[in-house]
This record gives structure tokens, C-alpha cells and sequence, in this order.
């Protein structure tokens, strides 16, 4: 096999698709069209995405389904209408006609004050659910609402189509709060599952309290 037909083949799945690495900056000078199909995609894709505007809450009531086994929820950017409201979410196994399902969840938190003074690591018995329908928070202390004060995060939910086992997810969110009157950062960690074997097939997120005043909310699948 000669050079330049060893460097191509080495650059095909075993499919016979083109690798993503396969392609440089200058690769598509010439190029006009790529056929639907012929280049590897990966295995994250986006499905949907939803900004807020002054919205009561964001939902996600399509794409949720068995094409893919993980589900990623990036959160960018949320803004509360309501100074320190909540952000959290629900789970529907009717497309969206209640966000009802039973979960039990854990959490903890690290915060820092900007000043230095509040340093702190700990389990939140009182943000947690034990078999509860209720919504999951995903932050501690609430959100500030000045201008500059948002929250940014992931939530992951794994394979929400089966009708065999448990609905685990985990999610990671960093926000601006405060004490007092001083800023303080809270990361705060939740993780649980649903406790259905139906398919989960819809998501819902809203503040505790007010409006989300911004931000987006993007959806991808992972296989």
C-alpha cells in the first residue's frame, strides 16, 4: 500500500466514514458539498436549545426519547427575576402533562465569599427529597439577581426511555448568591434518580419563585 493510500485509509472509520480529524483548516477550500452521511459526527449531538425571557419556565417536551442513552442539559447564564429565587426541575412521563415524578436526591455545596470569610463544604439535609414529587433544586442559597449575577451548569439524565430500571442523573451548577449583603459563589452538587420504570420523556425548569428573567438552555444526546 503506497503512502498516500495508507495516510486515506487511516483517516476511515471502519465504517467507511471520514474521521473528524481527518479534516484541517485548509480542507474545504475547494470544497461545495458534503454528502448527508459520508463524515463522522461523534458521539454528542445537539438536539434543541430554549432562552428565557421573562418566561415562568422552560420546558422541554420533545427529543427526550430512546435514540440516545444519556441526555446533557447545559444551563447558561440564568438569570432570576426574583433576587435569591431557586432554579430546579422535574421530570414528566406524559410528555408534559405533569411534572410529577418520584425522586430521591442528594446534595451538598461549596461556598466562597468574595471577601474570603465564609468558607464552607457540606451535605444540605433540607434541600435533599426522599421519595418526594416534588421539584429538585439545584442551588442552595439562591440566586442573586443583580445585573451581573447568573448560574451556570450541566444536568445529566441517563437512558430515560428504559422501562426496566431507575431514572439516575447528576447535575453540577455554579451561581453568584450571597450573605448578607457580601456575593458569595456556591457550587453546588446534585445527584438521584427517579424512582419510575415508566419512560421519562419531558423536562421542566423553573425559579421557586418569579420568573427565569434570561438565559439558555441547550439539549444534547450522547451515545
Amino acid at each position: 500500500m503506497g503512502t498516500i493510500t495508507r495516510n486515506f485509509a487511516n483517516n476511515l472509520t471502519t465504517s467507511g466514514l471520514l474521521k473528524p480529524d481527518a479534516f484541517n483548516n485548509d480542507s474545504f477550500d475547494n470544497v461545495t458539498a458534503v454528502p448527508s452521511g459520508s463524515v463522522e459526527t461523534g458521539a454528542m449531538q445537539f438536539i434543541s436549545s430554549a432562552t428565557a425571557s421573562a418566561s415562568a419556565n422552560i420546558e422541554f417536551t420533545s427529543g427526550i426519547d430512546s435514540t440516545y442513552k444519556e441526555y446533557v442539559f447545559y444551563f447558561v447564564n440564568i438569570h432570576p427575576a426574583t433576587d435569591i429565587a431557586e432554579f430546579q426541575f422535574n421530570m414528566s412521563t406524559d410528555s408534559g402533562s405533569n411534572y410529577n415524578v418520584t425522586k430521591t436526591t442528594t446534595i451538598f455545596k461549596a461556598r466562597l465569599a468574595e471577601t474570603d470569610v465564609i468558607q464552607e463544604l457540606g451535605y444540605e439535609t433540607g434541600y435533599d427529597l426522599a421519595q418526594s414529587t416534588n421539584y429538585q433544586r439545584f442551588t442552595y442559597a439562591g440566586i442573586k439577581n443583580d445585573n451581573d449575577s447568573s448560574l451556570s451548569g450541566i444536568l445529566r439524565i441517563f437512558n430515560p426511555s428504559s422501562t426496566t430500571f431507575v431514572k439516575h442523573f447528576i447535575s453540577e451548577c455554579n451561581y453568584m448568591s450571597k450573605s448578607g449583603t457580601t456575593p458569595v459563589t456556591y457550587n453546588s452538587f446534585i445527584a438521584g434518580y427517579g424512582n419510575t420504570t415508566s419512560a421519562v420523556d419531558a423536562i421542566d425548569f423553573k425559579m421557586d419563585t418569579g420568573n427565569i428573567d434570561a438565559g439558555q438552555i441547550l439539549l444534547f444526546g450522547v451515545n
